[in-house]
């Protein structure tokens, strides 16, 4: 049995959306104002769960992502390439875009429910994915690289009202950032 891992770049003040800027909000692009360092290789130390799982993502992550990885070469993007990748998508992809890439039939959170028996489920950015998935109850763990800035607006990872228990696994300085593990008390 695997879990359901959602991996995040974040604020401190808890802000997901638009990292790289590449939305155009006014909030955008706080995770490359400390350069490549902090968002390249496996920072999120996902190890032989990267190797071993499957990827999910939404359908807009998922097109950014099939634009840069392809073009990309080293260890890392290998992994990223090759691993297995699922889309939560009702107008479909261009599955020869990237890799091991295949549309989900049906409902998301229901095939992360069930493929959770198989394998892990590495969750990438998708924030309306992923808050399906917190509504369902189904996340395991969420590991986070936060940076040292306050966005002070965007979306936050963690939806208005949502109330859930979590225990440190994991907490340590990664460069710029501070690499955290949460792992939902059930």
């Amino acid at each position: 049995m695997g879990d359901i891992i959602v991996i995040q770049f974040s604020t401190l003040d808890g802000v997901v959306s638009d990292p790289d800027g590449r939305w155009g909000t006014g909030h955008g692009g706080w995770a490359f104002r400390y350069g490549q360092g902090p968002v390249s290789g496996d920072k999120f130390r996902l190890g032989a769960r990267m190797e071993q799982g499957v990827q999910l993502y939404g359908r807009r992550t998922w097109e950014h992502f099939a634009q840069l990885w392809p073009k990309r070469d080293g260890g890392y993007a290998s992994l990223m390439n090759a691993v297995p990748k699922r889309v939560a998508t009702t107008t479909g992809i261009d599955a020869a875009a990237w890799s091991n890439s295949a549309p989900i039939d049906g409902d998301p959170v229901a095939w992360a429910r069930d493929e959770r028996t198989r394998r892990d489920v590495v969750v990438i950015g998708s924030l309306s994915l992923v808050r399906a998935l917190a509504v369902a109850d189904v996340i395991d763990e969420y590991r986070l690289i936060t940076f040292p800035t306050i966005a002070g607006a965007g979306e936050r990872l963690f939806a208005p009202g949502a109330r859930a228990d979590f225990r440190f696994k994991e907490v340590e300085a990664v460069e710029a950032g501070a690499f955290t593990v949460l792992r939902r008390d059930r």
